[in-house]
């Protein structure tokens, strides 16, 4: 039995799943920084309710520019709520990995 070149079809046949492999790292990788994003900026629509100033514009001003037209704003009473699609290059995954983050605030009674 000949085995000269079996390294090399080895090789070939390894290189999709290394490739798949390493697609669903970064695909974690978005999807982990989404939430950190999705709470950062929860928490600034929440600061800004605080503040008396616009909330929905202070979650816009937290997320970086790639997140416009992924991100669905909710804001009802003092509760403000995120919901972020990471980036994919599949549309259906990216709408079944969006990552969604709340956060509130509670104003005095007298102010």
């Amino acid at each position: 039995m000949d085995e000269r070149g079996q390294a090399s079809v080895e090789l070939l046949a390894g290189i999709p799943a290394l490739l798949l492999a390493g697609l669903v790292a970064l695909q974690l990788l978005a999807v982990g920084y989404s939430l950190t994003l999705a709470d950062g900026a929860a928490e600034a629509g929440a600061l800004a309710l605080a503040a008396d100033r616009p909330a929905r514009a202070a979650v816009r001003d937290a997320l970086p520019g790639w997140a416009d037209g992924r991100v669905a704003i909710e804001v009802r009473g003092g509760r403000v709520a995120i919901e972020l699609r990471p980036p994919s290059p599949v549309r259906g995954l990216s709408e079944r990995l969006a990552v969604d983050s709340s956060a509130w605030v509670r104003r005095p009674a007298g102010g």
